[in-house]
């Protein structure tokens, strides 16, 4: 099987409304991991929760294996999310994030989510979300209560029933696959999913190049009044052929 090689490009914007970015990204390509972490708005230092993900992320050690890295990584949130409960008893004010991060082993890929910021795969032009959400709405979704359509225009939204920071033990969510060549994998927070909505991120990252896509998904929620902070990391697969190896290609 031809080997493939991942490139990756990342943006975050403060939004039209909000005066702090709360949203953080982290990529590690020794790691061969990419995470997005979305500081929650209703509590206080959202921001600062974030970082908290990150930092934990940051301390990490390659593992040769997926789930050896999806180990590490799903204990790293848990250290995050301990941190966070202790100042927030300590500050006797409640803080917490959402994350999720992917990590690839030469084709195969693993998600690990806490919270509703989402992971997505572009696939022959059709875009799939690989996470489902840890809110009230998709609970109700999940019962039979309220549609998809509905869901994504329902005031309650935003309301998690899962994030880091909250409660202990942290509760984290993993789905494993594997990548194919021209694959694309974007993780998002919802700033992104919540004003454009998937249908329109389908046809602007099928019909444009990664970076100009991302420049116009950024306008299109500035256009529609950018609520909340908006961040995404993309992450494309190329077939890795023998030239790029530096050997030349065999004569026909």
């Amino acid at each position: 099987m031809i080997p493939i090689r991942t490139e990756w490009h990342a943006v975050t914007d403060v939004g039209a409304v909000r005066t702090v970015n709360e949203d953080r990204y982290f990529v590690s390509e020794e790691l061969g991991l990419w995470a997005v972490a979305d500081g929650m708005g209703g509590m206080a230092r959202g921001d600062w929760a974030a970082s908290q993900v990150i930092g934990a992320l940051e301390l990490l050690t390659p593992q040769p294996d997926l789930q050896g890295m999806l180990d590490a990584a799903t204990t790293a949130l848990a250290t995050a999310n301990d941190h966070i409960l202790r100042e927030s008893e300590a500050q006797n004010s409640r803080m917490g994030t959402t994350a999720v991060l992917l990590i690839v082993r030469n084709r195969d890929f693993g998600i690990a989510w806490v919270g509703d910021s989402r992971g997505y795969l572009l696939r022959g032009g059709r875009l799939y979300r690989l996470t489902r959400d840890h809110s009230q709405v998709q609970e109700m979704v999940d019962h039979g209560l309220l549609d998809a359509a509905d869901a994504a225009k329902h005031p309650m939204r935003n309301v998690l029933s899962r994030a880091v920071g909250v409660v202990t033990p942290l509760a984290v969510d993993t789905v494993v696959n594997q990548l194919e060549a021209d694959d694309l994998v974007i993780l998002c927070s919802d700033g992104l999913y919540g004003v454009i909505g998937e249908a329109e991120m389908e046809d602007v990252l099928t019909r444009l190049p990664v970076e100009e896509a991302a420049r116009a998904m950024i306008a299109r929620c500035h256009q529609l009044g950018a609520p909340d902070n908006i961040t995404f990391v993309t992450i494309s697969t190329v077939e890795v052929t023998l030239v790029q190896f530096g050997a030349a290609a065999p004569e026909a």
